[in-house]
């Protein structure tokens, strides 16, 4: 599985990109940085997560650091799955 395709994937749906998450690099800043990551979307896109990689986060796992490219969220995803 690859972890980058699937965030990839999982935000283009969540946040109704309509594709454009196919051009995202692990450098594409997310939090403030695209309008559609709202509060809502980021519990929508860890439940995604959650359901999609098997696994539960905690919500003191949660910061903004998280969310702030899509390489620090592939980094977040594979450190839960390593876990």
């Amino acid at each position: 599985m690859n972890t980058r395709n699937e965030v990839l994937s999982l935000l283009d749906e969540v946040l109704s990109l309509h594709g454009r998450a196919a051009a995202f690099t692990l450098d594409t800043p997310l939090l403030g940085a695209i309008p559609e990551l709202d509060s809502m979307a980021v519990v929508a896109l860890i439940t995604g997560f959650e359901e999609r990689f098997g696994f539960a986060v905690d919500d003191d796992e949660i910061e903004g650091g998280t969310f702030a490219t899509v390489g620090s969220l592939v980094d977040f995803i594979d450190g839960k799955l390593a876990a």
